[in-house]
């Protein structure tokens, strides 16, 4: 069974880099404090180093 990765977004992207901005919206966040899953995979790993300092993240 694949690992799962609970995703949070903790800061607002307000004033980031456009890129980080869509990098966060690609991984399914809209607003602060929502929450999703997504599985463990190098491309998610790489997604959340990126903007790693908007974020919390928990392994399921």
């Amino acid at each position: 069974m694949a690992k799962k990765l609970k995703i949070k977004l903790v800061k607002s992207t307000i004033g980031a880099p456009k890129d980080q901005r869509e990098t966060v919206k690609a991984l399914g966040l809209r607003k602060i404090r929502q929450t999703v899953e997504h599985n463990d995979t190098p491309q998610i790993r790489g997604m959340i180093f990126k903007v790693k300092h908007l974020l919390e993240v928990k392994e399921v």
